[in-house]
């Protein structure tokens, strides 16, 4: 296969597309994908995102914007998204779109947050919650593109069964042996669970990922607190600020918010 570089990113104005739902699969008991048919998508790449826009009987709408999870080689898109309580867009996402629902999207958006194997690496992907979605776009990628750039995950859930893209991250693993995944779970662990048991920290990092001398290629992406936390942590081990990249939600109205 032939390699996907970022591509230029002229100013155009972006217009809303109706997208249509074909698939949707259960991720976790909070977290679903959404698998849609974009009319005239022109493709994305990877680490970028979508507005969507909802509009109900009485005309009122809501817009949230959401990262795609999919590859660029993939004929269909995917939003993955969590069920936030109380929410007025996620509950409605996770719990009611069934196949053949619709409604309106807007992008791809962003081109900051972006990685293709043309960039290379050594490549390491940093994630808490639902911020692995972008990161599993660029993963899904290389995967694709039979790449073998060396890549670690490092990923960050409450519980195993909070872990989005579970079983499908253990077979890329277990195919791939220039791959690691390593995950954390910080509220509960089951029988004879062997890794971590905290939230990610200055000494799971050096662990975990890349060392500085070898220039990686850094992604981290979740809520404020750990964005804000992990790219500090990184910096005090010896990386450079420049090869790291940075995305976050949170409850103000960010990507993968309700």
């Amino acid at each position: 296969m032939t390699a996907i570089e970022p591509l230029p990113s002229p100013a155009r104005r972006l217009e809303w597309r109706r997208a249509k739902v074909r698939q949707v699969i259960v991720e976790t008991s909070r977290a679903k994908s959404l698998l849609l048919e974009v009319a005239g998508w022109e493709g994305h790449l990877p680490g970028q995102h979508v507005d969507i826009r909802l509009t109900d009987e009485d005309g009122y709408q809501a817009q949230r914007s959401y990262s795609i999870a999919s590859p660029p080689e993939d004929g269909l898109i995917a939003l993955t998204v969590e069920r936030v309580e109380n929410g007025e867009v996620s509950p409605y996402l996770v719990e009611e779109l069934h196949p053949g629902d619709q409604f309106e999207v807007r992008g791809p958006i962003g081109g900051y947050f972006v990685w293709t194997i043309a960039l290379g690496g050594p490549l390491c992907l940093i994630a808490a919650g639902s911020g692995i979605a972008p990161l599993m776009g660029m993963l899904r990628h290389r995967d694709r593109q039979n790449a073998r750039v060396p890549a670690a995950l490092l990923d960050s859930s409450r519980n195993l069964d909070d872990i989005i893209y579970r079983k499908e991250l253990d077979a890329m693993a277990r195919r791939d042996p220039h791959l690691r995944v390593v995950s954390t779970l910080t509220r509960k662990q089951p029988a004879g669970w062997t890794g971590y048991r905290r939230r990610i920290d200055k000494s799971m990092l050096a662990d975990a990922c890349f060392p500085p001398d070898g220039n990686p290629r850094t992604y981290v992406c979740g809520p404020t607190p750990f964005v804000e936390d992990v790219p500090s942590f990184l910096v005090e081990l010896g990386h450079d600020a420049l090869t790291i990249k940075t995305e976050r939600f949170g409850p103000t109205g960010g990507k993968g918010n309700d």
